[in-house]
């Protein structure tokens, strides 16, 4: 079987709270909203990592240098060691396993070579790479010609709503993953024989 992960809140926990905390001086600070704009374009590939942190500095107003930026963009990961446990033992049982994010190349970067979890996967069909961003189907799409997938043997574990619902829509046998309730999955994963 094929399995497609999604990253933020699956397989890493995800900790903005920290980068607000160091581009900010406070981790319960909002983000301006205007931050949010870049967002989509940087994690489809529209603008570069040097045009992502040169923007975000000037909309903060910031005197951090890019590299303290970046480092803060990039601190914001902390390992879900349940979910690491269940992609050894797919990769050990002999299932395909595929990363499925939206995500952008400072992120992917530093996570690919710090978490050793991800050593265990074949491919990564990353929004950044790919053009297109989940929930949208192009996403979704590209993966399954890229891939060849067959989405009756294709198993999708995401924590947000609207991607797993374009997961189903795609066919695929979909779980939205609640890292507080990590029991549940594996009671799906049950479900489907695994």
């Amino acid at each position: 079987m094929t399995f497609l992960f999604d990253i933020g809140n699956v397989l890493l926990k995800l900790h903005f709270e920290n980068y607000r905390a160091k581009v900010l001086g406070d981790a319960n600070t909002p983000l301006p909203d205007k931050l949010g704009i870049l967002k989509d374009p940087y994690e489809t590939g529209q603008i570069s990592d040097d045009e992502f942190v040169t923007k975000s500095l000037q909309i903060l107003k910031s005197n951090l240098s890019p590299q303290d930026y970046t480092e803060a963009w990039q601190d914001i990961f902390s390992p879900n060691d349940p979910m690491w446990e269940v992609v050894e033992k797919l990769q050990t049982d002999g299932h395909r396993l595929i990363l499925f994010s939206n995500t952008n190349a400072l992120h992917s970067t530093f996570f690919l070579e710090k978490y050793e979890v991800f050593q265990h996967f074949q491919h990564h069909h990353f929004s950044q790479e790919v053009g297109a961003i989940k929930p949208h189907d192009d996403f979704y799409q590209k993966a399954v010609d890229t891939y060849d997938l067959i989405p009756a043997e294709t198993a999708y574990l995401d924590d947000l709503p609207e991607n797993i619902a374009t997961g189903k829509a795609f066919g695929f046998l979909s779980w939205q993953y609640d890292f507080n309730d990590h029991a549940s999955c594996l009671d799906w994963l049950k479900s489907l024989g695994i």
